[in-house]
């Protein structure tokens, strides 16, 4: 391959390059909220009582210039102590608390990280193939 024919498929890559990764990064988002919702089916996770914790796990992707950014949530209020816990807290009405932590997100972390740099490895290949 001579310096012209690199530099063409770098360009052509660069001109693509934000869509690549953006829907490479959609990926990402679907499978860790799918991994968060699978260790918040019970134990060692948090148990299902409704099912609505569980649906409440979303995933916002944004484009970046040449780049995408996914951010994984939820807005449920118990989500922060679902995950870590309590211990010995009283509320403002007096009632005494002792919850456990049920880990959910933080197992579902390495999954993530191998996912996205899963995709990552595959975005470059296709920019250029």
């Amino acid at each position: 391959m001579n310096l012209d024919d690199l530099a063409n498929r770098l360009d052509a890559a660069a001109d693509e390059l934000g869509d690549t990764v953006e829907r490479r990064m959609r990926r990402v988002g679907t499978v860790g909220v799918a991994r968060i919702r699978a260790n918040a089916s019970g134990r060692p996770g948090p148990n299902v009582i409704t099912g609505r914790y569980r649906a409440s796990w979303r995933a916002e992707i944004s484009g970046i210039p040449y780049g995408a950014e996914c951010t994984i949530g939820t807005t449920a209020p118990q989500g922060r102590r679902l995950e870590f816990g309590f211990y010995d807290m009283t509320d403002s009405i007096g009632r005494h608390y002792f919850q456990p932590p049920f880990p959910h997100v933080q197992p579902a972390l390495g999954h993530i990280e191998d996912t996205l740099h899963e995709q990552m490895r595959a975005a470059v290949g296709e920019l250029l193939a």
